[in-house]
């Protein structure tokens, strides 16, 4: 289900164009903008993966499956959750099985339009920086997310979801890693991201953020497939800059990339 090149082509054109939209937008621009973009990249790609997601069972198990194996250390059956970008929806469907309540926030109504949603399962459309949701909340999760942001606006969505989590609650972020990127439709063009990832990071620059904003404590996961491991940030971060030292070319290798790879999970 790849994309030809011209549609790669046509997909990169329209994309870096809408990003530029972005980066030289206000604040209260993005308000509403972040949604719009969005919507116009859904609506006129078809051949959008996300869109190729959405129309196979097979991909979504694909996506899915491995996410599941990640975050299920995080849930029980008590569990509020909450996901930032859920894309089609096809995760928080599934965690909405094992936990109390599920809350997908995102900008698009594009992309999450379902006939079929479980009971304890509600869309909430945000500006791409809130969460608009009243409950205390146990676990917040963002997969390919952050990086889509303004780099003004992520310190306030980290806010928010600071926030919006309950004393000993968890932040559980997953985004590629600028050490080895570009990691967005650019990748096929550019040396960096041109497209919807309006900035890439890197472990240090997020744990900086994180402990800013207030989280107590922070760590990360090494892993693949189903398996993972809890590692101190303290071995994380030197580790990461001694890859740093290493040519592009090495830093994309697939284990390199598997190490930068980045997990990170805040603690309230």
């Amino acid at each position: 289900m790849k994309q030809t090149v011209e549609q790669l082509k046509e997909h990169y054109n329209l994309e870096v164009k809408l990003a530029n939209r972005l980066k030289n937008s206000t604040f209260e621009e993005r308000k509403t903008l972040y949604k719009d973009v969005y919507n116009e990249l859904f609506s006129t790609i078809k051949h959008h993966p996300q869109n190729l997601i959405k129309a196979s069972k097979k991909e979504q198990d694909a996506y899915v499956s491995p996410q599941i194996s990640y975050i299920n250390r995080f849930l029980n059956s008590n569990t509020v959750f909450v996901e930032i970008g859920p894309g089609d929806c096809a995760l928080s469907f599934r965690v909405s099985e094992f936990v109390k309540q599920v809350y997908a926030v995102d900008v698009s109504n594009e992309i999450t339009n379902s006939e079929k949603q479980p009971e304890n399962f509600k869309l909430i459309l945000s500006d791409g920086v809130s969460i608009p949701i009243k409950e205390s909340v146990d676990v917040i999760y963002s997969n390919q997310l952050i990086e889509h942001l303004h780099e003004d606006d992520v310190k306030f969505q980290l806010q928010n979801i600071y926030q919006t989590l309950k004393l000993g609650g968890k932040y559980v972020c997953i985004t590629p890693s600028r050490l080895s990127g570009p990691h967005d439709v650019s990748q096929y063009f550019d040396t960096v991201a041109k497209g919807f990832h309006l900035k890439e990071y890197t472990f240090l620059e997020l744990f900086k953020m994180f402990k800013t904003i207030g989280f107590n404590k922070v760590y990360g996961y090494w892993g693949a497939k189903n398996k993972f491991v809890k590692i101190p940030s303290h071995i994380i971060i030197p580790v990461e800059k001694v890859i740093s030292w290493f040519p592009r070319r090495f830093r994309k290798n697939r284990v390199f990339a598997s190490l930068l790879n980045i997990r990170i999970v805040g603690v309230k």
